[in-house]
């Protein structure tokens, strides 16, 4: 069933119940599993009267399709995808200046739920990646993020040169990580609003989109290797941006 998604681990299903408790169809537990922490989400899930089913962990882990479960899944609608309208509505309700992490053409869906976590835990208003060559939000996804796939609202849009050139319009600084760019992160005024770009694993930012950006940003390496993987590199950027904001 195309339309159903498996989301596991105990962050993520405890966070689903929280924020989005009508998308879940089905709890799934492991029968073995009787700890106070695995307690306190099934609790949740009876308070929400949403149907429970134990089971042997070799069967829970052969439905998940993984063994990092934690004890814990839920099958779940998926939640209804945001777009350029969405991101659109979302900046003219901000009453601060935006935050917005910008992700080109990220693949590895472990990279994108570390993104999507630190992006929450940073104050980023939204995250937004291309449509297309790029991985959306799935199952893993969701586990590495750990609750962040319900609080962060990701944007799919169809055009990321377009909607990089609408952001540019309202205002929004464009900040690219590039390994050659002459200037450093610390170098850059990220105090406003502004948008921070971040290429994909391996090719870095495509050029239109290194073309569109602002200004170009390099993170300073002071060891043997040459770069950093994209979503450690995109925590250095968003915590600075955070230093800045609150100096």
């Amino acid at each position: 069933m195309a339309d159903i998604e498996i989301v596991y681990g105990v962050h993520a299903v405890e966070s689903l119940l929280t924020h989005c408790p009508e998308l879940v169809l089905e709890v799934w537990a492991d029968k073995q599993r009787d700890d106070m922490r695995l307690t306190q989400v099934l609790d949740v899930v009876e308070q929400h009267q949403i149907a429970l089913q134990y089971m042997e962990r070799n069967r829970l882990t052969k439905n998940v399709g993984s063994d990092r479960h934690q004890g814990i899944a839920a099958r779940c609608r998926p939640a209804v995808a945001l777009h350029d309208a969405d991101l659109d509505a979302l900046l003219d309700n901000l009453s601060e200046p935006p935050l917005l992490l910008i992700l080109d053409g990220v693949q590895d869906p472990h990279n994108l739920g570390a993104c999507l976590r630190t992006a929450d835990a940073a104050g980023v208003h939204a995250v937004i990646a291309p449509k297309d060559r790029a991985v959306g939000l799935n199952s893993t996804v969701r586990k590495v993020a750990s609750g962040a796939t319900e609080t962060m609202p990701f944007i799919s849009v169809t055009n990321l040169a377009r909607t990089l050139r609408n952001l540019k319009d309202r205002g929004i600084w464009l900040i690219g990580t590039a390994g050659e760019a002459e200037q450093s992160l610390y170098q850059a005024d990220l105090s406003g609003p502004v948008a921070i770009v971040m290429g994909a694993e391996e090719k870095g930012l495509r050029r239109l989109t290194r073309e569109t950006c602002d200004a170009l940003v390099t993170l300073p390496m002071a060891g043997s290797v040459s770069s950093l993987n994209v979503s450690v590199a995109t925590g250095v950027c968003l915590y600075e941006a955070l230093r800045q904001r609150r100096s």
